[in-house]
């Protein structure tokens, strides 16, 4: 049986095809109730729940951010003032670098994912010696996990040309040290409007877990 969130994915699809369309203060202004009331709030109350079944399931805390839906404009080219997608983080506290859960719903999309992001100097470091050490480990859960439909995600900046120094040119794992971000996503599971959102959040966990430990290991925070 639906656990009620599973009807505000649809509600905020149409709100953001509409969005889209006609991205404008007007727009929002007259439609800002029903953003908050029927999206903003249910997300919140969802992100908060999933980040106790993250817990358990971890062994660890994770908070949970819902993104604003206005935009960052000043140095994009692109000047829409909002964005037209409903997305979800649950991170470890203190900052630092370490995997995370995110999730996201758009016209376009509905996924689920985890992984690690913002990797530069220090942790870009860390995380290659990761993939020099580990690279067998990982890959292998990887392909256990596809069986979950769980893919390496094209999300973050753009891999390097080349694999960096001092690695060779035929590392085994060169795909993934040209990487400057490792993320994972899966979509959610068919029937999930009558599982419920947050039981079939739930079941892409443990398909990831391989692969969460793996970089938990490697940036415990």
């Amino acid at each position: 049986m639906s656990d009620g969130f599973a009807e505000m994915i649809p509600r905020a699809i149409g709100f953001f095809e509409r969005l889209k369309a006609d991205n404008t203060k007007e727009f929002y202004e007259a439609h800002k109730d029903f953003y908050r009331d029927e999206i903003r709030k249910p997300a919140e109350l969802l992100a908060d729940l999933f980040a106790e079944d993250l817990a358990k399931a971890t062994g660890k805390p994770h908070g949970p951010k819902v993104f604003r839906l206005h935009r960052d404009v000043r140095f994009s080219k692109d000047k829409t003032p909002y964005n037209a997608h409903l997305h979800m983080l649950w991170s470890r506290p203190g900052g630092g670098v370490s995997p995370a859960w995110f999730f996201g719903a758009a016209p376009a999309y509905l996924t689920f994912g985890m992984g690690v992001m913002g990797l530069e100097k220090e942790s870009l470091v860390r995380f290659r010696r990761m993939i020099d050490a580990q690279g067998d480990d990982l890959t292998h859960a990887m392909a256990e996990a596809r069986a979950a439909n769980v893919t390496l995600s094209d999300w973050g900046p753009e891999p390097l040309k080349r694999v960096p120094k001092p690695y060779e040119a035929d590392h085994p794992h060169g795909v993934l040290l040209k990487r400057k971000a490792f993320v994972v996503q899966a979509p959610l599971a068919e029937g999930w409007q009558t599982a419920g959102l947050l039981p079939s959040l739930g079941a892409l966990i443990p398909p990831m877990m391989p692969i969460w430990r793996i970089l938990d290991r490697s940036f415990p925070a």
